[in-house]
């Protein structure tokens, strides 16, 4: 049997690492408009639904692999694809946040 070597993912996570190590400062105070409040609502929902999605996916496919282990290697890529989408969709919503409460980069 062929041995794998596990798959390092902190590249496709570094951003959530900026997150962390930078400070942000706000530009002063905001104020949004209910529309705004609602649409920022929104667009938090769509990431949850999204990457609860991804999720599924992940799922999926190691249940079908289980299931079906001659399955394994086209489930495979579907399998990991699914953390970079998912980091993709929490990395734009938090670029969607971060502007519209005029954070900045300290």
């Amino acid at each position: 049997m062929r041995e794998t070597k596990a798959a390092c993912f902190r590249a496709v996570f570094r951003n959530d690492l900026l997150m962390f190590s930078s400070s942000y400062i706000p530009k002063g105070p905001v104020t949004l408009t209910e529309a705004q409040i609602l649409a920022l609502h929104g667009d938090l929902r769509k990431m949850r639904h999204d990457v609860n999605g991804r999720l599924a996916n992940i799922i999926a496919a190691a249940e079908l692999m289980r299931l079906r282990p001659e399955t394994a290697a086209e489930r495979l890529k579907l399998l990991l694809e699914q953390p970079m989408k998912a980091s993709e969709i929490i990395t734009e919503f938090s670029q969607q946040f971060e502007t519209q409460l005029g954070l900045l980069k300290a």
